[in-house]
């Protein structure tokens, strides 16, 4: 998921929010399922992350799966 690509590359919520000029509670929206990250934003999201956009991709769409219950 979205919150263990940012916590394996030691970054806080805050981190991500400052890098993106974004609020914390966009970051927590994307990482509890409530919205997804725009994909113009997916490639910074990887440089930050430390991994690939398909990396991203996949951990949203099982967010996805968690949040629609098919797993």
């Amino acid at each position: 998921m979205l919150k263990d690509l940012r916590v394996r590359a030691g970054l806080k919520q805050q981190d991500v929010a400052d890098a993106l000029n974004i609020g914390q509670s966009t970051v927590a929206m994307w990482e509890n399922g409530t919205n997804n990250p725009r994909s113009v934003i997916l490639p910074t999201l990887a440089r930050l992350y430390r991994c690939s956009v398909e990396d991203l991709i996949d951990a949203i769409g099982e967010a996805e799966r968690r949040k629609t219950g098919t797993e």
